[in-house]
């Protein structure tokens, strides 16, 4: 089988994230760890160690939401499904984060351009592909290509209530995007917010979580090395007691003929 990486690297000193949020990490290495390592081995000196090194060790600041990353419901809101308690990303059924792929190419939509339904139906009658329960959908809107720029955060197209809830109703449970937001991007439409004061389009594609259940990862990379269909999709998060996220390294899993 062939494996494709679909997960960004967390690292320093890149615009990958509000400023506020992104990741900080202090890499300690074999010569710096010399003194805390010795201090578990009793009498031993930096002679007993070989080359006189010790272990590496990094210690990072950083939030769910940074890197690739799995959203729970409980991120949305604090209920789902028109009133109960939201599940937390260690709540999540596993089942959900192992199933068959789909990809979506939206790489020609411009930044800030609302997805819809129309474009999706579209796009499945192009790749001759009708989607089915437990699908994991991934939105290629070429932001990706931005990673590692100020213009990431602006770029990509987005989802909105109506169409994420529409994938839902296929009973599609995950989805995903190359974006920075499984929304349109935030500035783009904190400006419309500005201009016409309609409050439905605030966050709308997560708020749909309030409505139906549902779990999209943010920050993939890779999709243009995959075919449209064809392939496994393994995005288990990490297990975080009560949290909104977990980090995950979304794989996608080809089966060679």
């Amino acid at each position: 089988m062939k494996i494709i990486d679909l997960s960004i690297a967390i690292e320093n000193n890149i615009p990958s994230d509000p400023k506020e949020m992104i990741p900080n990490i202090t890499y300690m290495d074999h010569e710096f760890c010399v003194p805390s390592m010795l201090h578990f081995f009793g009498s031993a000196t930096q002679k007993d160690l070989p080359n006189g090194m010790a272990w590496a060790i990094e210690e990072v600041r950083l939030t769910t939401h940074s890197g690739t990353h799995l959203d729970a419901p409980y991120h949305y809101h604090p209920t789902m499904n028109n009133g109960e308690r939201s599940w937390t990303i260690d709540e999540v059924p596993l089942e959900w984060c192992y199933a068959d792929g789909v990809v979506i190419d939206f790489t020609d939509k411009e930044d800030g351009y609302a997805a819809t339904i129309h474009d999706f139906e579209l796009e499945l009658q192009r790749i001759g592909y009708q989607l089915k329960p437990n699908d994991i959908v991934l939105i290629n809107t070429g932001a990706s290509k931005k990673w590692g720029s100020p213009e990431y955060l602006t770029s990509g197209c987005g989802m909105g209530r109506e169409v994420t809830l529409w994938l839902i109703n296929q009973g599609i449970h995950v989805m995903g995007t190359d974006a920075w937001s499984w929304d349109r991007p935030l500035p783009i439409i904190g400006a419309e917010f500005d201009r016409t004061g309609d409050n439905s389009i605030i966050w709308e594609g997560h708020y749909a979580g309030i409505q139906k259940a549902y779990c999209h990862i943010e920050k993939l990379t890779n999709l243009d090395r995959l075919p449209s269909i064809g392939f496994k999709v393994n995005c288990f998060p990490i297990k975080l007691k009560g949290g909104s996220a977990g980090w995950t390294r979304a794989v996608a899993i080809i089966e060679k003929q």
